[in-house]
């Protein structure tokens, strides 16, 4: 009787076992197909370092991502994900690999924890670290595989100094993407300027990407048709030139930060006319910093549209947002909605006395999740005499719908026509 009951739970056993594998079969055949465009097959070629870099919607780190993940699923690897800054996990590519091995229907193959993601079926691991606040952590780590480097123009000769000799195992590989900013970067004169030998580099911009998505393509044409030295920079991946000019030079750093709990929230709205965007930006102050933790930002968002775009944006519901006065009836619209909104104070002179006000940090610290933010902090300036090269005290009215918000979040504070400090 027990030789019995025995046999028929092995029996079904094998039958619980031989069902999941089914349902397993399944669901990768009815997954996505998994695809990358032709200018990412050298990335499964032997190289010590391989180099992406271009302009914004290139898809490098998704398609960088995909090829991580199934060489994982082909052989044991220990695969370091890191960047500069990285406060906590939410802030580095673990979301992103996560996305890719749910999206093709690969989650039975690998065990994922907030920490770290590993493959069951080959023992791969997946770790995530920030270089600038680990360095000893990173000198420890032995037996890398490969080391994927995103958002390269901000790890500094310090990190590199570090990190490279780290990487020492035979046959180790070094993975680089980001999007240039100046030529004096220490990430573009290490790579671009001065390539050494057993390099990959390429440029890959938004044309090697076939699922460019039309949003992205919406905000490049009015890039395009507004600006071209910022189209250039944001969208064919050329370095910025770095300019007297530029209002906020010395002002401002884009790093990843924690926003701390029970902070006061400032909230600032721009609107979007005919084809320029509509943004809403949070920003909080600590000491004499002001910090920009969070954007949304879109062109050709309509009225009626309004609503939901603003409710995408954490804490918004029961928060007061102070938005541009000149569009009455969209503020009367937006409070019909339960929106706490109110219009901004103007002046003669105003938005050369926010500029003061903003100037009068120590710091204004951006998050790089805030990336339209930080590209009007790139490119925000003084008009230049077009013979004499002069710095003329007028601001260009352009790259200015971030900052504008900010202004407008900052109402209240600009008082006297003088920078206050905050406490």
């Amino acid at each position: 009787m027990a030789r019995g009951n025995a046999k028929r739970q092995a029996l079904l056993k094998r039958k619980h076992e031989k069902d999941l594998l089914l349902k397993k079969e399944e669901k990768i055949k009815n997954s996505e197909t998994i695809s990358i465009p032709q200018i990412f097959e050298e990335w499964l070629k032997p190289c010590r370092y391989k180099i992406g870099y271009g302009g914004r919607g290139a898809g490098k780190s998704w398609n960088i991502a995909i090829l991580l993940v199934l060489q994982s699923l082909e052989k044991q690897l220990r695969i370091l994900c890191c960047r500069e800054y990285q406060a906590n996990i939410s802030q580095s590519v673990h979301r992103l690999l996560q996305d890719i091995i749910h999206r093709f229907g690969l989650s039975a193959y690998f065990n994922i924890t907030k920490t770290e993601i590993t493959c069951t079926l080959t023992g791969s691991q997946f770790l995530f670290k920030g270089l600038h606040h680990n360095p000893y952590e990173i000198k420890s780590l032995e037996g890398v595989d490969i080391c994927w480097v995103e958002e390269g123009q901000s790890v500094s000769k310090q990190s590199w100094d570090i990190l490279i000799p780290t990487i020492r195992k035979n046959n180790s590989e070094i993975w680089v993407s980001f999007n240039p900013d100046l030529e004096t970067d220490e990430t573009y004169q290490r790579f671009v300027m001065n390539k050494g030998d057993n390099v990959l580099l390429q440029k890959i911009n938004f044309d090697a990407n076939p699922y460019f998505p039309d949003v992205l393509r919406e905000e490049m044409e009015h890039c395009k048709r507004t600006d071209k030295e910022a189209y250039n920079n944001i969208w064919l991946g050329e370095c910025r030139k770095y300019s007297d000019a530029q209002i906020f030079k010395d002002k401002f750093e884009i790093v990843d930060f924690e926003t701390p709990q029970n902070i006061k929230f400032l909230f600032g709205a721009d609107w979007g006319f005919a084809k320029d965007p509509s943004t809403l930006i949070r920003c909080f102050i600590v000491e004499n910093t002001l910090y920009i933790d969070k954007e949304l930002y879109a062109v050709g968002v309509d009225l009626d549209q309004l609503p939901n775009f603003y409710r995408a944006m954490p804490h918004i519901e029961k928060s007061r947002i102070m938005a541009d006065n000149s569009r009455p009836e969209t503020i009367h619209f937006m409070k019909k909605k339960g929106f706490w909104i109110e219009g901004a104070k103007k002046w003669g002179g105003s938005v050369q006395d926010g500029i003061s006000i903003m100037k009068g940090f120590d710091k204004i610290i951006i998050h790089s999740s805030c990336k339209h933010t930080a590209d009007e902090f790139r490119f925000y300036s003084y008009k230049v005499d077009r013979l004499s090269n002069e710095v003329l005290p007028v601001i260009e009215d352009k790259h200015n719908h971030c900052i504008d918000a900010i202004r407008y979040a900052l109402d209240g504070h600009i008082r006297n026509k003088k920078p206050m400090k905050f406490r």
